[in-house]
């Protein structure tokens, strides 16, 4: 089955930080956003594999609604 979630990256002084946004228990550092990315997707396999193995319903972005939002301070 395939999952779709919204990953977040942070620039940090050593690399970047990652977390999704759905299960904010995920969360990983990288040197460099390419690192940053294979070490989110391997922490989110993770967590699903865990989850499943607790029997818990694995947390689903079908109800979030996520947009970008800007705007102007004078």
């Amino acid at each position: 089955m395939k999952y779709k979630y919204t990953a977040k990256y942070t620039k940090i002084p050593s690399g970047y930080m990652g977390q999704i946004i759905e299960c904010q228990e995920v969360i990983t550092e990288g040197k460099n956003l390419a690192e940053c990315r294979l070490m989110l997707e391997d922490a989110l396999k993770e967590m699903i594999l865990a989850y499943q193995q607790l029997e818990k319903p694995i947390p689903l972005n079908e109800n979030n609604i996520i947009e970008s939002l800007s705007i102007e301070v004078a």
